[in-house]
């Protein structure tokens, strides 16, 4: 706990005061601070929609066969969030801090292999963990080789499938509650490579069926079915859902969201405990203000070096 807790306090997110969960007021700014890249903002407008759809392909999110014919119109990305769209932009900033979190994940220190199962979770809600889902989940489809597959399992607030302009009548609520085969509730999008299953309709007992023993199998059978797949999984907030735990010690890995002025440091410090420092593999640090000294050193580079700083990073 001792080396979380400096390495959250070097980053400016916790200090010797618990940081107040209340936005600044309109107008307000200091000499020392000035907001970075916040992934709440869209980095641009959004494309306007065209007519013609994205290539086919099968549920699980591989390109089909029957490929689309040369010199057709790429994706139109229709309904999707427009915060996405700076996530699938080559040269923008959001873009490229979702590239240094996925280099991260897949190539991680040591002789180990990268995870293959990722939770992204939050202490509290509001703090952009269904976004940095969505855009991890982006930015893993967008690699050479990789296929990415996002799961909502946050199912008492279920917003994966909207982020992705998707409706969410059928989704993993019905797989636990009903046994509906994975395979039917996979949904292709317009990113060639990436799949999701919906959370479906908010159930009334999330927490039993998060906490049944339908939860492993359905990691277990993700795992299994789609191996070639890197798995992003939606969690609730600890604070909102014990059962969060439960999905923790089932994945390989962890990817922590923290928003600079929403989360408490007892928040934060109980996250990690109950999840465990081993499992973390990665830190987002969402809305994160540069410090005087830090704008010097990062201006070079653009300004927003310090939005995403890995776990691993923070311990040194």
């Amino acid at each position: 706990m001792g080396k979380v807790h400096k390495a959250l306090q070097r980053s400016g997110v916790i200090n010797g005061e618990i940081p107040s969960a209340d936005p600044p007021a309109a107008g307000h700014s200091t000499a020392s601070v000035r907001p970075t890249t916040d992934l709440f903002k869209p980095q641009f407008e959004p494309r306007p929609p065209k007519a013609r759809p994205s290539a086919p392909q099968d549920p699980a999110g591989k390109p089909s066969p029957a490929a689309a014919p040369a010199g057709a119109k790429p994706p139109t990305f229709a309904g999707w969030d427009e915060r996405l769209l700076s996530a699938i932009g080559t040269a923008s900033e959001v873009s490229e801090e979702f590239r240094r979190l996925r280099t991260q994940i897949l190539h991680p220190a040591g002789e180990i292999d990268p995870p293959r199962t990722i939770m992204v979770v939050s202490a509290v809600p509001a703090e952009g963990k269904t976004l940095v889902s969505s855009g991890l989940a982006i930015s893993l489809a967008q690699g050479v080789e990789e296929y990415a597959l996002a799961i909502d399992c946050d199912l008492r607030r279920p917003a994966l499938a909207s982020m992705f302009g998707q409706d969410n009548d059928l989704g993993l609520a019905d797989h636990l509650a009903r046994g509906i085969d994975l395979g039917r509730l996979i949904r292709k999008t317009e990113l060639a490579k990436l799949s999701l299953i919906p959370g479906g309709l908010p159930p009334a007992n999330p927490a039993e069926l998060l906490g049944s023993d339908r939860l492993e199998a359905m990691v277990d059978e993700v795992s299994r079915r789609y191996p070639d797949r890197y798995v992003i999984f939606d969690s609730p907030p600890l604070r909102e859902a014990a059962e969060t735990a439960i999905l923790a010690r089932l994945v390989d890995g962890v990817v922590l969201v923290v928003r600079q002025g929403r989360s408490r440091r007892d928040d934060i410090e109980q996250l990690v405990a109950t999840i465990g420092p081993e499992k973390i593999v990665g830190v987002v640090f969402n809305a994160y203000q540069h410090n005087l000294l830090e704008r010097k050193i990062t201006k070079p580079y653009g300004g927003y070096y310090s939005t995403y700083r890995t776990y691993q990073e923070n311990l040194k």
